[in-house]
């Protein structure tokens, strides 16, 4: 079985100390993908020294995070694009809207938001999504973006029954992490009601690591626990989600 961790920022200062070892931890445990999402112009040559230490197993996304849309956040498009003429890249991500912490710079999100799924089509690449309490700015954009050329994955998707199912209408597929093994996650009451073709499998570490590490560092080896919890809420043996999640991934990335 090959596990895929459809997100997870390798690259962050939160594995500086001991990245080699929590790498093989998850290699030794099946989980050889590792899909690395952008935040900004910052962690580009982290991300890039990523690929070079593991390139059989890391796959680069490019974009601007909608938490660090700020007054520059032309600048930030704008080396979105000289990397994109410069490589290639596997999906654009993450990009959305997030109005949790701030809602200063939602007109601005909004049109990073819009800018990243145009270049997205222009070559022809996945998105990534990220939403949080903007559901509704969130679809807004993406029905007017809407077509046979959008498509990708709704990241750490934590929103109800009838979200998801518009979610999916858009071409997205569900990332779903460590939320699904929470208590009060909720996704898990409905989540058997979206077919398991539908869904891929993240972690989003360092963050949202799964019960029973809830509230500690989250790493890619903690996937088995969210694949795990698939196996209750689809009533499928293991080797059948991790088969048909990785399968979902490479439908979406192409690789």
């Amino acid at each position: 079985m090959i596990f895929t961790d459809t997100h997870t920022h390798l690259y962050s200062e939160a594995f500086d100390e001991d990245r080699d070892e929590m790498m093989q931890r998850a290699l030794d445990a099946g989980v050889e993908r590792f899909f690395i999402p952008a935040i900004d112009s910052t962690y580009t040559e982290a991300m890039f020294a990523l690929e070079k230490n593991y390139p059989d197993n890391v796959f680069l996304m490019t974009g601007l995070h909608p938490t660090h849309v700020k007054e520059n956040y032309t600048d930030e498009l704008a080396h979105i694009e000289a990397l994109l003429n410069e490589r290639s890249f596997y999906a654009i991500g993450e990009i959305g809207i997030d109005l949790y912490w701030d809602k200063t710079f939602l007109k601005q999100q909004q049109d990073a938001f819009r800018h990243q799924i145009q270049l997205a089509k222009k070559y022809k690449l996945p998105i990534v999504i990220h939403c949080r309490d903007a559901f509704d700015e969130v679809f807004e954009v993406l029905e007017s973006e809407k077509g046979t050329d959008l498509f990708g994955i709704f990241h750490c998707f934590t929103g109800t029954l009838a979200q998801a199912k518009q979610a999916l209408s858009y071409n997205m597929k569900l990332g779903i992490g460590g939320v699904v093994t929470f208590k009060n996650g909720k996704i898990d009451k409905f989540l058997n009601e979206i077919p398991l073709s539908e869904i891929v499998l993240e972690t989003d570490a360092p963050y949202l690591a799964p019960t029973p590490y809830r509230g500690k560092r989250n790493e890619s080896v903690y996937l088995t626990e969210v694949a795990g919890k698939l196996v209750d809420v689809y009533q499928l043996p293991l080797e059948t989600i991790v088969e048909t999640t990785t399968q979902n991934s490479k439908d979406v990335f192409g690789v």
